[in-house]
C-alpha cells in the first residue's frame, strides 16, 4: 500500500488499518512456521505497511501537537 493511498484515510481507518496489519502478520508468521516459504515476501511487506501506517498516525499525531 502507497503512503499516498494511506494520506487520504482518516485516523479511524488507519488505528483499524493497524490492527489488521498487526492480525495479518500473526497469521503470516504461523504460516511460516509450518513451511509455507511463500509468506516471507509477504511478512516483509506487512511489516513495511505497519511501519508506514504507524508514522503516518506519529505525524498527525504532532501535528496536532503545535
Amino acid at each position: 500500500m502507497k503512503a499516498s493511498e494511506l494520506r487520504e484515510l482518516s485516523d479511524e481507518d488507519l488505528h483499524a488499518k493497524v490492527d489488521e496489519l498487526k492480525e495479518q502478520s500473526f497469521r503470516l508468521r504461523f504460516k511460516l512456521a509450518l513451511g509455507n516459504i511463500d509468506t516471507v515476501k509477504q511478512i516483509r511487506a506487512h511489516r513495511k505497511d505497519l511501519a508506514r501506517v504507524k508514522t503516518l498516525l506519529r505525524q498527525r499525531e504532532i501535528a496536532v501537537g503545535k
